[in-house]
């Protein structure tokens, strides 16, 4: 009789659950909580999904032994464009992450992108999604000697506020959740501070004038005697812990839209990125340069337009190399060699 009395108060308990996970913001709450297997700070998802009335659904899928997960976080309204919330796609394979930065990147490699802040290994795509690409010493080497790491794109949906800083709070939980569950062993990373959120990339990104930029992560062109009459402006792309990152500098005619000079330089870190300083025989392409940093190749390249007073082939040679030298100081690297 008692233990009757005991199974009967447990099935009530279950049914009470369910019932009590049937309403609208205590299932709110439980979709947050174990969305992504519980790695979502609830706080800043909740934050992201304030155009939405409720929360919708949730599913995560782990193949460790693949070295995949994906997850993802919808919600509703009734006027949303998407009801996505948060997609979240990782790989620790080489050839995946490879594909994945090329994608990204497009066939050259000069597809728009912007810095994610100061010392998160990652940055925007030109699809916006948030890439980040680190380290994972628990996984050791590949077959080819290099130390395995992880990609993790997270992507926001149309309706969902990741110009809010909760955005890399979000992102940054659910790196150190994915490293956990594909037995990465990557430090954890710490979410950065502020008030900015994910910066959309944009072919004309905000610029300053060359003379303001000696504190950004471009201050070498401040030194590399650009003729003054241009009116040159600068826009900053460099994240020193980034896969990637980039100097953009327009002449006064450019920054303002029109169509005026301007030169990119780029800079890839990682084997991934040989594609990109070489043509579809593998031999080098000019106006590229490379070094060794942490044991991979790192290449710089730059794309400039045609008649630039004062900047012909030979100077954006020298321009390039400022450019390359400057990269690999700040990196400790090995190099670089112009070709």
């Amino acid at each position: 009789m008692r233990r009757w009395i005991g199974v009967a108060a447990a099935a009530a308990a279950v049914v009470g659950l369910g019932g009590w996970i049937a309403e609208p913001f205590a299932r709110d709450w439980w979709l947050v909580r174990t969305a992504c297997d519980g790695a979502l700070p609830g706080d800043a998802v909740r934050q992201l999904a304030e155009n939405g009335s409720h929360f919708e659904d949730a599913e995560s899928t782990t193949f460790r032994e693949l070295g995949e997960y994906r997850c993802r976080l919808s919600f509703e309204g009734d006027e949303l464009r998407s009801d996505l919330v948060l997609r979240v796609e990782a790989h620790t394979g080489r050839d995946q992450q490879d594909h994945e930065l090329l994608t990204a990147l497009g066939d050259k490699g000069l597809a728009p992108q912007a810095p994610a802040p100061a010392g998160l290994p990652a940055f925007v795509d030109r699809f916006g999604s948030l890439r980040f690409l680190l380290p994972c010493p628990a996984l050791g080497k590949d077959d080819d000697g290099r130390r395995r790491k992880l990609l993790v794109r997270t992507q926001f949906g149309q309706d969902a506020l990741w110009g809010h800083p909760a955005a890399y709070e979000t992102a940054v939980g659910v790196v150190n959740g994915v490293s956990k569950r594909l037995g990465c062993g990557a430090e954890p990373l710490t979410a950065p501070g502020g008030d900015a959120g994910l910066a959309e990339p944009q072919d004309d990104p905000k610029t300053v004038p060359l003379a303001e930029a000696g504190g950004t992560g471009c201050g070498w062109l401040t030194r590399a005697g650009l003729a003054d009459g241009a009116g040159w402006r600068v826009a900053d792309g460099v994240n020193d812990a980034a896969p990637t990152g980039r100097c953009l500098v327009y002449d006064e005619s450019a920054a303002d839209g029109g169509s005026g000079h301007r030169m990119t330089f780029v800079a890839w870190y990682g084997d991934w990125s040989r594609r990109f300083a070489a043509d579809d025989s593998g031999r080098p392409l000019s106006l590229t340069a490379t070094a060794r940093c942490d044991g991979e190749a790192a290449q710089f390249a730059v794309d400039a337009s045609d008649g630039i007073p004062g900047v012909g082939q030979e100077r954006k040679r020298e321009l390039l190399e400022a450019f390359a030298r400057d990269q690999v100081e700040r990196r400790d690297c090995s190099g670089p060699k112009v070709r």
